[in-house]
């Protein structure tokens, strides 16, 4: 019997007919048989079949259908995956009702049209190895992944070796890298693997909070020490003691409440806006931008010292397109989730898509890259994410002796300038489409020298 043919179960009580169906299907699958729900449910133990054919009239009771429907529930209960096909004399409604409800695939009543079973089993056996395949691809992604970030090139798995190295002590941390390179990941990791990994974890966006609030936001604030302060509240910091406290976008922060994070960073104590106490915090802190704070530095809008205190350890995390054949690997895991989410597990790139992905400058990065397989996995149509599901160009014809870069500054000023043109002009919407934040938008304008 040849080892490569799939495993099919055939449980009837009739011999004939179980005789009959093994000629018929034979060729195609290695068949094992059984007459009764005990040899069923050995076969099945010894064999594990993806496909079982199952008469629901078995003995002692063959005029019954309990004693199918018990095999039934017994082989979904070892292997809810199985896809068993009812195939049964006792073709009433509720019969067939209820072997669906107890997880049967499919239900079909004798005599059974012999094309009509080659066609189920088809897809039986197909939706089976997607299943399979999908479960293979899970196990992979959760042996490749670091705390989450997946990826083998070697630009990443420096950075996974030094948040190994980092996470061991309590120095601060500054994570330099692009818009979507997946900072709070990293700063998560750290936090993970370090001595404070069972503190909480407390994140702060700065350039989401207006000046006037984020010291309030950060130091928290006493009552009646401004209006509106109706009650005493606990900062961020104060949340983050005995863990760790992210800053992102810390090139944001106001000289102002640059000075007092110094003095914390310095002093491990807190005073609150309106109030006098000495609170003390003992809490990792680390920070991330995608700015150029050296040059911040230069302009007096960020603290040298504040620069050194925050930047121990500095961390710079690859962009998206630097780090090669991970952006196949990380495009097809999200697509593997995605397309699961939308009940299209069969889902995949087509070889066009996967071109676009690769020649595409990805400048939001793994965030803009997630985004858009999102999108696909909803509107692509068959099984294939073509590069307009993507919102991806293809095909894209260059003047002879066009380098990689002049490609990809001319695809990113393409398709800056269209979300423009697009949204009239209005920088939040056009960077939302795109998948890219304010000020990473705000930089390519000024490398790509478009006036909007």
């Amino acid at each position: 019997m040849p080892a490569n043919k799939p495993k099919l179960l055939i449980v009837d009580d009739d011999e004939e007919i179980r005789t009959q169906m093994r000629w018929s299907l034979g060729t195609d699958y290695e068949i094992f048989q059984a007459g009764n729900r005990e040899g069923a449910i050995q076969q099945f133990k010894e064999n594990t079949p993806p496909v079982v054919l199952l008469d629901l009239g078995l003995p002692p009771r063959p005029n019954l259908v309990d004693e199918g429907m018990n095999t039934l529930a017994e082989i979904v209960q070892i292997a809810p995956k199985t896809k068993v096909i009812i195939i049964s004399g006792q073709g009433e409604r509720e019969n067939a009702l209820e072997a669906i409800g107890r997880g049967a695939y499919d239900f079909m009543s004798k005599p059974v049209d012999t094309d009509e079973l080659q066609l189920v089993l088809k897809r039986c056996y197909y939706v089976a190895d997607l299943e399979r395949d999908y479960v293979s691809m899970q196990r992979k992604l959760n042996e490749d992944a670091f705390e989450g970030m997946l990826g083998t090139s070697e630009p990443i798995q420096k950075v996974f070796n030094l948040v190994r190295k980092v996470a061991t002590s309590d120095a601060p941390v500054m994570i330099l890298g692009e818009s979507g390179t997946g900072k709070e990941m990293v700063a998560n990791a750290i936090h993970n693997r370090s001595s404070k990994a069972d503190g909480p974890f407390v994140a702060i966006n700065c350039s989401a909070i207006p000046e006037s609030l984020l010291e309030s936001e950060l130091f928290g604030h006493e009552k009646g020490s401004f209006t509106g302060a109706d009650s005493t509240r606990v900062g961020k910091i104060e949340q983050a003691d005995g863990g760790t406290l992210f800053l992102d976008e810390i090139g944001e922060v106001p000289l102002n409440v640059q000075v007092k994070l110094l003095r914390f960073l310095q002093e491990s104590y807190i005073e609150r806006v309106g109030g006098r106490e000495q609170i003390p915090v003992k809490a990792r802190i680390v920070a991330a931008t995608n700015a150029d704070l050296k040059k911040g530095m230069e302009d007096g809008t960020f603290r040298e010292d504040f620069y050194f205190r925050l930047s121990v350890v500095e961390l710079n995390l690859p962009p998206l397109r630097e780090r090669g054949e991970d952006i196949d690997f990380i495009a097809t895991s999200f697509l593997k989730r995605f397309a699961a989410e939308a009940g299209n597990g069969g889902l995949s790139f087509s070889s066009a898509a996967l071109k676009a992905i690769r020649a595409y400058p990805w400048s939001g990065n793994v965030r803009e890259l997630q985004n858009r397989v999102r999108r696909a996995a909803i509107m692509a149509e068959g099984n294939k994410v073509a590069p307009e599901d993507l919102q991806l160009p293809s095909d894209r014809k260059l003047p002879s002796g066009t380098t990689l870069k002049e490609a990809r500054e001319a695809l990113e000023k393409e398709m800056i300038e269209a979300a423009l043109k697009k949204h009239k002009n209005k920088v939040t919407a056009a960077a939302a489409e795109l998948g890219i934040s304010r000020p990473t938008f705000y930089e390519l304008l000024d490398r790509l020298g478009i006036k909007r």
